[in-house]
């Protein structure tokens, strides 16, 4: 089932999460043990995200080096066909233009299709650690939007090359990003939702929100792209800080500010543990407020550990 059909025919809010695959080298344990907890919420649609590979330079000798590309946390599309097939859930497998040619989403939108997931959430994705900046394969995409037109014609039946006749086409459920407090490397909130609108506008049927831990700025943001003709559904995305790195690491690497009362908590945390019950504090007043003002989905961005999450939804669902 669609994403976009789970929000339309829902009578409240609904509640999805985000895991990542497991290193390299581990099973496939890891995912059960983040899931099963959070079974008896009823969550309607399970995202795997798509992590991009690194590129090492590894010594040969007399002055040379080899180039390896190692990714570390593959198998997004083989975790949904499992997910979908063991707890019999929707799952949203994350496709990125880095690392891929046109022809190499091609073929992976062909492979969801046969394993009859119906969803997919497009992203540009990050830039390799080396790189300063983002660059796209040689025939990719350059940005999320020009990726979802790719997926759109495809479910148009559009194939890159018009070889096939009576060519089949797809049927996917197009989702995309947006950040309520803009994306890093945006001049400004408004060109940003400029932006947002042209993903929308090539076939986003839904949006889903980096995390943000000040409600507000969420409801200003949908304010804002409701007023620019945005309409589609804007899921708000949520993740309880654990540990006291999270209140410096989340922060810089997402680009994003602590509500002052929510950092005034933290500033008086003396260990990982407090930090936790903090984050599980804010977790709670952020999602009975969100879940008061009737959003269509509250997303949690689980990193497979489920503990947190699960006590927040025991005292709001």
């Amino acid at each position: 089932m669609k994403v976009i059909q789970h929000l339309n025919s829902a009578k409240g809010s609904l509640l999805s999460f985000e895991i990542l695959p497991p290193l390299k080298g581990k099973d496939i344990n890891s995912i059960y043990a983040g899931i099963d907890p959070l079974l008896e919420f009823k969550p309607s649609f399970i995202n795997v995200t798509y992590h991009r590979e690194e590129v090492l330079y590894k010594e040969r000798g007399h002055g040379l080096l080899q180039k390896i590309r190692l990714r570390k946390r593959p198998g997004t599309v083989g975790i949904c066909a499992m997910i979908k097939a063991k707890y019999n859930i929707d799952t949203v497998p994350h496709l990125i233009c880095g690392g891929f040619s046109k022809e190499d989403t091609e073929d992976a939108l062909i492979e969801l299709n046969f394993l009859g997931i119906d969803n997919v959430l497009a992203l540009r994705g990050d830039a390799i650690k080396s790189e300063p900046q983002f660059i796209p394969e040689r025939d990719g995409h350059v940005h999320a939007e020009d990726l979802i037109r790719q997926i759109a014609g495809l479910n148009k039946g559009k194939y890159l090359y018009e070889e096939q006749e009576e060519a089949a086409p797809t049927d996917l459920c197009v989702g995309a990003a947006c950040y309520p407090e803009k994306h890093p490397e945006a001049l400004n909130l408004s060109t940003d939702i400029a932006y947002l609108k042209r993903k929308v506008d090539a076939g986003a049927e839904y949006l889903v929100t980096q995390m943000f831990f000040d409600n507000q700025k969420y409801f200003d943001f949908v304010a804002r792209c409701r007023a620019e003709g945005i309409t589609v559904p804007i899921i708000p995305g949520l993740k309880p800080l654990t540990n006291r790195k999270h209140i410096a690491f989340i922060p810089k690497t997402f680009h994003l500010d602590l509500p002052v009362a929510f950092s005034n908590e933290l500033g008086k945390c003396r260990n990982d543990e407090e930090v936790k019950q903090v984050g599980i504090e804010w977790g709670i007043h952020q999602s009975k407020e969100l879940l008061a003002a009737n959003v269509p989905c509250l997303h949690f961005y689980t990193m497979g550990r489920s503990e947190a999450v699960r006590s927040i939804l025991e005292k709001v669902r």
